[in-house]
């Protein structure tokens, strides 16, 4: 059936995780994917049933089941739609090589720019995780404890630029060391050098970097019970796996709705937007768009066509910003 070979599919994805040829966050996107292909179509659908053009219309078969699904989410969908029914073949569960699908066009608007917080609407949260936070508001130690190991990794997510399923990865022994050092305003920043391993990259490339947001990984060592180097920053409460997904988004819901954004999951505003915060926030400071790129792990071009957020006020600096000849070269003046 079409649920025993997505169960297949999926133990075999598992594998490759283990193997360190795909990441956990992948696998995560792809158990996301089967679900919606299980939602399409019963779990009890036989493969002998289906046929290489089944699929075909897999654009009008999601917008049913989503009509506020994008088009890049769709083609991905498709993508691994393939993967499986390649699997399927390979391993003898079904008689046809290929599935064919609709073309699907992304133009630069379906792309478009990922949402992300303004800066009055970031501000309210780190007040409001201040709140949500504090004993007086939460007596509770063990739920307490929760509370502040997420609100910081919103603080480490915003300030590192790391991706979710790094920053989820991330152990004590990948933390090399602290510095204190003042920023060009004259405000005290604690930075932090941290290592990110090629198999928790989702672009399986390793690379060590230098960032703000050392108070808050410093703050996490002093009230979290699991800090050997082998133990995960962020644990759930037994400190055997990860921070679960059910209680980041649960508080995730609730801070969102405490600072009046009541309208997040239509912005598609997510622990993610948190990394486009703080790549948008570097370049409104004046750092080189390849100097982001580096410490983001990803490309000039991704970055510009996924990330760049320029509101009016940076627009308008950009153009009144000129450039006077002297005679060693150029003076940018205004």
């Amino acid at each position: 059936s079409l649920g025993e070979l997505v169960d297949k599919f999926l133990e075999h994805e598992g594998e490759r995780v283990k193997g360190g040829f795909i990441t956990e966050g992948r696998l995560t996107t792809i158990q996301s994917q089967c679900r919606a292909l299980l939602r399409t179509k019963p779990r009890s659908t036989k493969i002998a049933e289906l046929d290489e053009n089944s699929f075909y219309e897999w654009r009008q078969m999601r917008l049913k089941d989503n009509p506020s699904i994008t088009t890049v989410t769709i083609r991905n969908e498709t993508a691994t739609i393939g993967q499986i029914f390649d699997f399927a073949f390979r391993n003898g569960y079904s008689h046809f090589p290929k599935m064919y699908f609709r073309p699907i066009k992304i133009s630069r608007a379906d792309v478009g720019k990922r949402d992300t917080f303004t800066v009055a609407e970031y501000e309210e949260m780190v007040k409001f995780l201040r709140t949500y936070t504090s004993k007086k508001h939460c007596p509770d130690d063990e739920e307490r404890t929760e509370r502040q190991k997420v609100r910081d990794y919103i603080l480490t997510l915003s300030n590192t630029l790391m991706r979710t399923g790094e920053l989820r990865q991330l152990t004590w022994g990948d933390v090399l060391g602290f510095e204190d050092r003042t920023d060009e305003t004259g405000k005290k920043v604690c930075v932090v050098k941290l290592s990110i391993r090629k198999e928790t990259s989702k672009v399986r490339r390793p690379r060590t970097i230098w960032v703000r947001g050392g108070d808050y990984i410093k703050r996490l060592k002093t009230y979290s019970d699991f800090t050997e180097p082998t133990d995960l920053l962020f644990t759930n409460r037994t400190g055997t796996h990860p921070l679960g997904t059910r209680e980041l988004y649960k508080h995730w819901n609730t801070v969102m709705n405490g600072i009046g954004i009541e309208d997040h999951s239509e912005r598609k505003l997510s622990y993610y937007s948190l990394r486009h915060f703080g790549i948008t926030m570097r370049m409104k400071s004046g750092v080189p768009i390849a100097d982001v790129a580096s410490v983001a792990g990803t490309s000039v071009s991704h970055i510009e066509t996924h990330y760049r957020h320029i509101d009016d006020e940076v627009m308008i600096d950009s153009a009144l910003r000129n450039f006077t000849p002297v005679k060693e070269g150029v003076d940018r003046e205004g």
